[in-house]
């Protein structure tokens, strides 16, 4: 059999690079300036570790905010942990990296849409633009790495 560019596994690593080198930054030394994160992960994946309640009202995703106050925020190769405020309640949490579906810095207008095998035949990642006035990831105008294949 011919071998073949694993184009969209090469893709999604660099990416999870990108995110694991911005984060173990920001452990290491805060946010600078107005950056902060929206970070969209599965909650079904077998290494999410999150409270029983968070789970049971996020069944298959959530979205968390890495913004005014986090605590415990340590980061590997395979993910991170991080304790996050919860109604005055801290919650503490590890995510791994392949449970990723978005990372958002609205504050430069930056975001990553991580394509499982589920949503397409082939695994993709979409480059989201942020809308400035919407600050949500929920608002953002993705292009699509398809549109620049041969």
């Amino acid at each position: 059999m011919a071998r073949t560019i694993e184009y969209g596994n090469l893709m999604h690593n660099a990416m999870r690079g990108l995110i694991q080198t911005v984060l173990t930054d920001v452990s290491k030394n805060g946010l600078p300036g107005d950056h902060h994160f929206f970070i969209t992960f599965d909650t079904t994946h077998p290494e999410v570790e999150i409270a029983d309640w968070l789970h049971a009202r996020y069944p298959e995703e959530m979205t968390i905010v890495i913004q005014n106050w986090f605590d415990n925020f340590e980061v590997t190769d395979k993910g991170f942990s991080i304790t996050l405020n919860f109604g005055n309640n801290p919650e503490p949490m590890i995510i791994p990296f392949d449970a990723l579906r978005t990372f958002v810095d609205p504050s430069v207008e930056f975001g990553l849409r991580f394509e499982t095998s589920d949503d397409t035949d082939e695994d993709d990642i979409e480059l989201a633009e942020v809308e400035e006035e919407e600050n949500t990831p929920h608002n953002a105008e993705v292009v699509s790495l398809d549109k620049f294949r041969k």
